[in-house]
This record gives structure tokens, C-alpha cells and sequence, in this order.
């Protein structure tokens, strides 16, 4: 039998000098994060917190979750109330259910698109998507990317926090208010997320099913009440406008996932398929999103003509769905189910917002995870409880402003995965992710992130300001943000990112 030694020179078997190390490593160290790190340790060995989240993940170390789980995941997160709720902004911009279901089609399947190559990174690299960013970006530019992303999450939660928030109010009543629905929706999307990859990915692989049944149900008592003859309120260039501005919210909704979608790739062996992790993820994130945003459409298509459901609709989704469901025991019974499934979206967007935090900076990295999940849970109830009585308002906002920053973010890794580094990764110094002495300056990724975000400022329709451009398609505007980020951010990589190679080297 093989013997290894001990670091008092003696010699043991495998199992006691591991137990041996193991005992050794648990002696209470000093300082107050410090001893949180070791408390994350124990729970580690324990539970399997997942106490050292941000490091790589080596071929060697990897334990892959079921392959179908790249698809379940995805559409335990985008098969909520909040999908469903976006469906009506096709209603709130004056399209038809006709116009208002192609466009849901055919962005959710682009945006997805999207988020399915950034998913191609993470296996090949075992490491997170802001890290896999910092070899276009540079390590200290990167911390761009880190922050938007950290904003992301909590904006994504928020919105998840706040249907959910009105369904329970909805279920008791008008016994539990908003504020108290917000919180229980955010306390239990802490109690998974808290206990790392593995406890997400777990759950993940199964909320899409109650979601999918329920949405099935609502489908059925009705979808026959959907007015597909009813024609648009708004014509000629403004409608144009309200068509490019409605492409940008379900287009960002489902864009907005490839910033962190290697996060949950990280434990797949390297040689995993690519074209099956960008099939499993596109087809994961675009039709589950085209299941709830339809429904949503269906049942706005048919709000002029039933002034019950107009009525419930004024009050709040979870009004709606409980009026239309029947009967009303029946109704509460699926309400209470949507809610639990909204914590799919919380659990990731949680746990890829504490990693994303911690990859801001070096001195952050010190910060145990269990901290930053908890900094993140403390954000998300403030913004959930300050924008509870402006759902869609947010959504309008917020999920445009996701797909501007994503675009630019995936030109540029595509751009230097393919043109710079010819897809080859072996090309990427892999092991030099968190040194910024060889990695890339970020010269020419934060200046050709910049040079996009001209392009959204000119380009956007938001509620607080219309860009310059934007303004002249229509009387309401039309965002054109994203198609300008692309054109902006190509253009402007390239020569820069040669030139960084030319005179920098790296």
C-alpha cells in the first residue's frame, strides 16, 4: 500500500493524512473575516457551501451536474411571473397580439443566441464570465463589467421579488402587503442560493416543471378569450419606433444572461460539446421565455374586451391570474406554486451576483461569498420594497438597458475569441485569470465598451430620456441603442485591440 507523508515527517495512509491535513486546517484562525472563511469551510465539508467559488475549476476537479441541466436551469429562470408580466408591454406600446407574438418569437431566440456562445466558454475554461472577460478587458477594466453585472442581478431579483410580492398579496386577500410579500419571495431565494452551485443547479432542474404545468393550465382557461383581430392602436413611423423599442425589452431579457452564464458551466468536462451547451442554453432560455411573455400577451389582447380582467390587471398579475383561474381555491393553490418558482431567478441571479462582487477587485476576493450573498439579499429588498408599485415600469427600463451593455459585452469576447485568439483556447493562459500583470491592459476593450455606450446614449427610448436618435422614429421614439452598440463596439475593438497588441504585447 502507498504511503504519503505527514508534515511532521511520519507517514500515514491516504485516508488518515487527509484526515490528518483536514484536522489541522480547522484551527480557528484570527480576524473577523477570517473566521467567516472558516465557518464557510466547515460548512463546506459539511453541506457544501462552496467556499472557494471563484477559483477555477480544474478538468481534474470537475464533477458535471446532468447535461440536460444546461436547458432545465435556463428555463427555471425565465418561466416566472416576471416572463409572463413582460408579454403585456406589446399591449402598453399599442401592437396587436399578431405583431406583439412575432417580435416575443423572434428576439427571445436573438438574445438567447447570445447568452448560447457565452455558455460555450465555460466548460473549455472552468472559470466564471467575468473572469473569462478579463482576457479582452484587462483585470482592472473588467471590474466595469463586475459592477453592471452585480446591477444586473439585483435588478433581475428585484422584479422576481415584486411579481412574486403581488401574487401573494393576491392569494390572502389583501392580508399580506406588498412589502411582507417582497420579503418572503427574497428570504427563501437566500435559504438556496446561500448553500452555493450545487444546491442552485439541484433546485433549477426542477421548478421549470410546476411552472410549465401551471402556465399550461392558465393556457387553457384562457387563451380562447385572446383577440388576435384586434388591431393596433399606433401606425406608420410610430409604430416603428414602438416595434424597434419593444425588440429591445424581450431581446435584453433573454441577452442579459451571457454575463454570467459560464458561472453555472464551470463543472462540465472540457471537451462537452459546444454545439450542445449553445443548443441546450438558447433553446433552454428562448422557449420557456416565449411560453410565459405569449401567455402574458394573450391575456392583454383581451383586456378591452373583458373589463373584469381590465379591472384586476389595474390591481396587480396576481389579481389577474386569480380571476382568471377557476375555481378561486384553485386559482390560489397555482399562485402560491408561481411564487415558488420565482425563486429560480433569485437563487442565480443571488448567486452570480455575490461571485460577480467578489471579482470587482482583489481586496473583495478577501470577503467570503456567505457575505456578499447576504449584501446582495439586503439590495434586493430595498429595490423590490421601493419599486413595488411600478412593475412595468421597471421592466421597461431595466430590461432594455440590459441588452445595450450586453451587446457590447458579447462583440467583444466574440471578437477576441475569434478574430485574436482564432477560437483556439489554448491561446488563453488559463491559469493567469486573476494576475494583471499577464493579462490585457484593457486599453482597447473598456475604450470600445465606451465607444458602444455612445451608441446606447443616442440610440435609447428609456422613460427618463430619449437619445438623439432615438427620437426621430415617431412621436414616443424607437430604441435603436442595441443595433448601435453592435456597429459601435465592432468597429472600434478591433483596430483599438491591434494596436494594444502592437505596442503592448499582451
Amino acid at each position: 500500500m502507498e504511503f504519503k507523508p505527514l508534515e511532521d515527517g511520519t507517514t500515514a495512509e491516504p485516508k488518515q493524512a487527509t484526515a490528518a491535513v483536514e484536522e489541522k486546517s480547522l484551527v480557528k484562525p484570527q480576524g473577523f473575516f477570517a473566521r467567516i472563511r472558516y465557518y464557510e469551510e466547515l460548512l463546506d465539508r459539511k453541506l457544501g457551501v462552496e467556499s472557494h467559488s471563484l477559483d477555477r475549476v480544474l478538468p481534474e476537479d470537475r464533477q458535471p451536474p446532468n447535461t440536460l441541466a444546461m436547458a432545465f436551469i435556463w428555463a427555471s429562470a425565465t418561466m416566472n411571473l416576471s416572463c409572463f408580466s413582460t408579454g403585456f408591454m406589446g399591449k402598453e406600446f399599442g401592437l396587436s397580439l399578431g405583431q406583439t407574438l412575432a417580435i416575443i418569437i423572434c428576439a427571445t431566440f436573438l438574445g438567447g443566441c447570445l447568452t448560447g456562445w457565452c455558455a460555450t466558454m465555460g466548460p473549455g475554461t472552468g472559470l466564471r464570465q467575468v473572469a473569462i472577460s478579463r482576457y479582452s478587458f484587462g483585470f482592472y477594466p473588467s471590474s466595469v463589467i463586475a459592477a453592471l453585472n452585480v446591477i444586473e442581478q439585483l435588478g433581475w431579483a428585484s422584479v422576481s421579488c415584486i411579481t412574486g410580492g403581488q401574487a401573494l398579496r393576491a392569494v390572502s386577500d389583501g392580508h399580506i402587503s406588498m412589502v411582507v410579500g417582497v420579503v418572503i419571495v427574497a428570504c427563501v431565494s437566500l435559504c438556496v442560493s446561500f448553500f452555493g452551485l450545487k444546491a442552485v443547479m439541484t433546485i433549477e432542474q426542477f421548478i421549470w416543471m410546476i411552472a410549465f404545468v401551471v402556465f399550461m393550465i392558465i393556457y387553457g382557461e384562457s387563451a380562447h378569450h385572446a383577440n388576435l383581430s384586434d388591431p393596433p392602436t399606433v401606425s406608420g413611423l410610430t409604430r416603428s419606433g414602438n416595434v424597434l423599442s419593444l425588440i429591445s425589452v424581450i431581446y435584453g431579457s433573454s441577452a442579459s444572461w451571457c454575463s454570467i452564464v459560464s458561472d453555472f458551466y464551470v463543472h462540465y468536462p472540457v471537451n462537452t460539446s459546444k454545439v450542445k451547451v449553445f443548443i441546450y442554453t438558447t433553446l433552454g432560455i428562448s422557449l420557456p421565455t416565449c411560453i410565459g411573455m405569449m401567455l402574458g400577451a394573450c391575456i392583454a389582447s383581451a383586456l378591452d374586451d373583458n373589463p373584469e380582467w381590465a379591472a384586476a390587471y389595474d390591481e396587480g398579475i396576481g389579481e389577474i391570474l386569480q380571476t382568471i383561474i377557476y375555481p378561486r381555491g384553485f386559482s390560489k393553490f397555482l399562485l402560491v406554486l408561481l411564487v415558488l418558482c420565482g425563486i429560480g431567478m433569485n437563487c442565480i441571479a443571488i448567486y452570480a451576483g455575490a461571485l460577480s462582487a467578489q471579482l470587482f477587485a482583489k481586496p473583495f476576493q478577501k470577503i467570503p461569498r456567505i457575505i456578499w450573498t447576504l449584501i446582495v439579499f439586503a439590495c434586493i429588498l430595498v429595490i423590490g420594497i421601493a419599486g413595488r408599485d411600478h412593475l412595468l415600469a421597471v421592466l421597461d427600463n431595466f430590461l432594455s438597458l440590459l441588452g445595450y451593455w450586453n451587446t457590447s459585452f458579447f462583440v467583444i469576447l466574440f471578437t477576441e475569441h475569434y478574430y485574436f485568439r482564432k477560437g483556439n483556447l489554448a491561446n488563453y493562459d488559463l491559469d493567469a485569470w486573476n494576475t494583471p500583470s499577464q493579462l490585457p491592459v484593457g486599453f482597447a476593450g473598456l475604450t470600445a465598451f465606451l465607444c458602444g455606450a455612445a451608441g446606447w446614449i443616442v440610440g435609447m427610448d428609456e422613460t427618463y430620456y430619449v437619445g438623439s436618435l432615438a427620437r426621430k422614429i415617431g412621436t414616443g421614439g424607437g430604441d435603436i441603442a442595441n443595433e448601435l452598440a453592435l456597429v459601435f463596439t465592432s468597429v472600434s475593438y478591433i483596430p483599438l485591440r491591434t494596436l494594444e497588441l502592437k505596442y503592448i504585447g499582451r
